[in-house]
């Protein structure tokens, strides 16, 4: 039988509960066809996807050829709470405790953040079972929230998070991150070279099938195909940076043959359009269920994301927006100053100087005269690059060399 492993993080999410926090059940799933015993711990306190409560301390399900132990777990609402920070302790203290005897002794752990917490538990755990472990990063805690949460860095929290966060890159067997430039990161913070190794985001074949087609209906009432459309899609809040979009639709008001679509909703769309009420060439378009994304986007000629400037992006990103609008088969627009990848490798796209809304400006006005059949060749080319490149059965047999290196 071939080796075991724990994959250990609070925020796991199985497809069909959700659309973040997929890519370790994905990812496991994947390895676990490879005939690899797969353990995934998680916790049933999880604000990105739909967690069934569970009603025991831990409940335990046979589900794609894994075993998901679920830990109950203090609940919470809010994101930024004193509770959130109660419940990653719950979960620490749950899983110290949580009966082991019944799992499959692991010959690897995957410790993933958030929280940073676990990797405590993943020392204590590679010492009793004497396996290798890998801290992988999803998110650079304490960075974020120290860039974008306004928080200090001499905040108490902070300093803990950023001790732990060390510890866990000095004392781990390996270091695996899902943005590219997680390297300079971890030298910054150790003061010394370290490997590092990235697994990005990756993308559910099996999703893909499953997606549906939206209503004509709906691309009457929003999308008018006589226009050059320029779609935002997505969560509509303060971090999803849309100001820039938003000032450049303001500036293009009086070009006739352009058209700004954003789908979606979120904290601040009532705002937004309240705001912008003056731009006819500015479209508010429901949000659709996610396997009805593609569809819609591929009525629109050009993709849209932005992001804050922060120093979080010097590292790099693996979102899962840029994907599906790569899958979208359209040219992408980004907003993003940090360090360039997917767009630029796959050629599918441009970056634009965050907050430069004449930047902005001046590439849809390039993308807008360009030959249709140009665009085509551009969007077609982020279609295929993402297939191949993204896909969680590449991605899980990359992690494999990562977890057994000698193998």
């Amino acid at each position: 039988m071939k080796a075991c492993i724990w994959y250990i993080s609070k925020y796991v999410t199985p497809p069909r509960q959700g659309t973040a926090g997929v890519r370790g059940y994905s990812l496991m799933r994947e390895i676990a066809k490879q005939g690899f015993r797969c353990v995934i711990i998680a916790s049933d306190s999880n604000m990105v996807g739909d967690i069934r409560a569970n009603q025991e301390n831990y409940e335990t399900e046979e589900v794609d050829g894994m075993t998901v132990r679920w830990v109950r777990t203090f609940k919470y609402s809010i994101a930024k709470s004193f509770r959130r920070m109660v419940s990653w302790l719950d979960f620490e203290l749950r899983l110290f405790l949580m009966p082991k005897t019944s799992l499959p002794r692991p010959d690897v752990l995957v410790v993933s953040s958030l929280s940073l917490l676990t990797i405590l538990n993943g020392f204590w755990l590679r010492r009793k079972y004497k396996c290798r472990l890998v801290f992988e990063i999803r998110d650079i805690w304490p960075l974020t929230i120290v860039e974008e949460g306004d928080v200090s860095k001499w905040n108490p929290l902070v300093v803990v998070l950023a001790y732990i966060e060390k510890l866990g890159y000095r004392y781990s067997d390996a270091i695996v991150g899902t943005m590219p430039n997680l390297q300079e990161h971890v030298q910054n913070v150790l003061g010394v070279q370290k490997e590092v190794f990235c697994i990005p985001m990756g993308i559910d074949e099996d999703a893909l099938n499953e997606g549906a087609s939206i209503s004509p209906e709906y691309i009457e009432e929003n999308i008018p195909g006589e226009k050059f459309v320029v779609a935002y899609a997505g969560a509509i809040g303060i971090t999803n940076a849309l100001e820039t979009y938003l000032e450049c639709a303001r500036s293009l008001a009086d070009n006739e043959g352009i058209q700004f679509l954003i789908i979606g909703d979120g904290d601040l769309r009532e705002r937004y359009v309240k705001e912008f009420r003056d731009c006819e060439n500015l479209t508010f378009a429901p949000k659709v269920p996610k396997n009805m994304v593609q569809s819609v986007l591929a009525q629109c000629d050009v993709l849209y994301f932005a992001v804050h400037p922060s120093e979080v992006w010097r590292y790099g990103q693996s979102l899962n927006k840029v994907m599906d609008y790569m899958l979208a088969g359209k040219p992408i627009v980004a907003s993003y100053t940090g360090f360039p990848s997917m767009l630029n490798e796959a050629r599918c796209g441009s970056y634009v100087p965050a907050n430069d809304v004449e930047a902005l400006r001046t590439e849809i006005l390039r993308l807008a005269a360009m030959p249709e059949r140009e665009r085509l060749i551009i969007g077609e080319r982020g279609g295929a690059w993402v297939r191949k490149n993204r896909n969680y059965e590449k991605l899980a047999s990359e992690y494999l060399a990562i977890m057994f290196p000698s193998k």
